[in-house]
């Protein structure tokens, strides 16, 4: 026998060493910290800073929402410019400035762990509907719950200000590496999360899981009784007529026909046509004093059947025809050959299409139908975010246009790049406004819009929810990433950045969105309003103290031989 070969230790011996590192990795994390990372006391005091920052700059919008001067519309205007234009520049700085073509291959793997994520924790939330014994509905939301966490604003945050305040970040494969490109990585990885995770929340999220009640067979019977029920109660009285006149109403009812100043119903009011208007119509002045002292057409009968109407409609036209006439000659004559010229390609296109054989017609029929909906697709799924992520690596991968627009001294950085700067950098602490005036709006009570079914099962949707989003997918996911971490050759892998993010995203709170969809389909509202505040403020400080620390081991773990 060869004696290398007898001093390999045998395969259950080595099984049985990597079972006792498995094991005394948990305890390792507070007896004997890694030199890489500060103590456990001190981890906690960096992680509940970076909480307490997040918590900081979310208050002011919790309490001014409460205190009624930030409704929904507002929250609504400033999300909808926040995703248009703050976000956008935010994302441009970071990824363009930080990316080159050599890290752009390495994110594949990315769509491969949320696939991954979106399995293990649609898996957790069957099995915890089932054990709760749910209806379908209600096992839908659970599924919502736990499928869909927080990929934008919350990690974002914590990702920023962790990238700041931990020092074992660093990546050793990018010399002289600092907290900025630490945070810039750490949002591209989240922004590929996220824009993975809104495709399917807004499709199969909010069309299955959080449907409305019509979409379930078993509700159909409860809902057309109370839709018989609602046909029996006696009608609204009829709203208060605003202009008189207009409707069909008289200004003073059961008063004679002749009543000074009585307009009669009518398609088309006449208050701001004047005398001189009319002129040269065929309505003359006896007709207009009968018209004034209500000698108007007979009952039934309008103002189209009597003539006057033609006659009234046609002086906005011919008013129309005569501006047109004064137009410039050769701005006429620009539209007139604009027109034509256009309908001559059209034409001419047509006529060469038909001249072609049938197979070659039907080929590009095909192609031009694929390039259709294929165009249609893009401009539909792309928005701001991705359009700024799409040019950012566009600049990134062009080393002139990198250095056009981020070099010091340059007139594109000295201009162009720092207003940009400028407007990325209210990015996030307008994201974590709209969040406490989310927080706010959805935990305030909205007691006339629970069901009974909601008030008696609330409490067991609440925890399942609860479990199936923060607790049970980071059991699994936990050895999953560590066992990728140090054993997948993947370069990515070994970015300290991207195993935080990963960890924070497994165990982060469900999505703000939900309650939005939640709202728009009336899919237990008030259950929804009771997961977001117990998720962002009562355990968001201890999970993401839990999640910081295995991911940190996790780092440290791989890092050995």
């Amino acid at each position: 026998m060869d004696p290398a070969v007898s001093l390999t230790p045998p395969t259950s011996f080595r099984l049985a060493v990597m079972a006792q590192n498995a094991y005394e990795m948990p305890l390792k994390v507070f007896q004997d910290p890694a030199p890489s990372h500060p103590s456990l006391s001190h981890l906690c005091l960096l992680v509940f800073e970076a909480v307490l920052e997040v918590v900081c700059v979310s208050l002011p919008g919790y309490i001014v929402a409460r205190m009624g001067q930030f409704d929904v519309d507002k929250q609504k205007f400033l999300a909808n410019l926040n995703v248009m234009l703050f976000t956008p520049c935010l994302i441009f700085t970071k990824l363009a400035s930080q990316l080159n073509a050599e890290k752009l291959s390495d994110l594949a793997i990315i769509p491969a762990i949320f696939v991954v994520q979106t399995l293990v924790s649609w898996t957790v939330s069957i099995l915890v509907a089932k054990g709760f014994r749910f209806n379908k509905r209600a096992s839908n939301f659970v599924t919502a719950m736990g499928v869909f966490g927080n990929s934008n604003s919350l990690p974002i945050s914590l990702v920023l200000s962790l990238s700041q305040t931990i020092k074992g970040l660093h990546w050793d494969r990018i010399p002289g590496d600092n907290d900025d490109e630490v945070g810039a990585r750490g949002i591209l990885y989240l922004l590929i999360f996220q824009q993975l995770g809104q495709l399917v929340r807004w499709s199969w999220g909010y069309h299955v899981l959080l449907a409305t009640k019509d979409k379930y067979p078993e509700y159909r019977e409860d809902l057309a009784e109370e839709g018989q029920y609602r046909d029996e109660e006696p009608s609204d009285p009829e709203p208060e007529i605003l202009i008189h006149g207009l409707d069909g109403d008289t200004e003073n009812d059961g008063e004679g026909d002749d009543s000074e100043g009585y307009i009669p119903a009518g398609r088309t009011p006449l208050a701001n046509t004047s005398r001189a208007s009319l002129a040269g119509s065929s309505v003359d002045d006896s007709d207009m004093v009968k018209f004034k002292k209500g000698n108007y057409p007979a009952s039934g009968q309008t103002l189209a059947d009597s003539g006057l109407e033609d006659d009234i409609l046609s002086f906005p036209r011919i008013r129309l025809q005569d501006e047109a006439e004064v137009e410039p000659g050769m701005l006429n004559r620009a539209k007139t050959w604009s027109k034509s010229a256009g309908e001559r390609a059209a034409e001419f296109s047509t006529r060469q299409y038909q001249r072609l054989p049938k197979p070659v017609q039907a080929v590009l029929s095909f192609l031009q139908r694929s390039v259709t909906k294929f165009l249609h697709f893009a401009w539909e799924f792309m928005n701001p975010p991705l359009w700024a992520m799409l040019f950012a690596v566009i600049v990134a991968s062009v080393p002139r246009l990198q250095q056009l627009f981020f070099e010091d001294g340059s007139f594109v950085k000295n201009s162009v790049t720092n207003a940009v700067q400028s407007s990325g950098g209210v990015a996030v602490p307008l994201i974590l406004v709209v969040l406490g005036a989310n927080l706010a709006r959805n935990t305030a009570a909205q007691e006339g819009l629970v069901d009974p079914e909601e008030e008696k099962i609330g409490t067991k949707l609440l925890i399942a929810s609860l479990l199936s989003r923060m607790v049970l997918p980071t059991v699994i996911m936990a050895p999953i990433l560590a066992l990728t971490a140090k054993y997948l050759s993947v370069s990515i892998l070994d970015d300290p950045i991207f195993i935080v993010v990963c960890f924070l995203l497994t165990g982060a709170p469900s999505a703000l969105q939900l309650a939005q969809i939640c709202q728009l389909n009336n899919v237990y509202e008030k259950t929804m309003s009771r997961i977001l505040f117990q998720s962002y403020v009562i355990w968001i400080l201890p999970s993401t103290l839990v999640l910081v620390m295995m991911a940190l081991e996790v780092i440290e773990w791989a890092k050995t031989t």
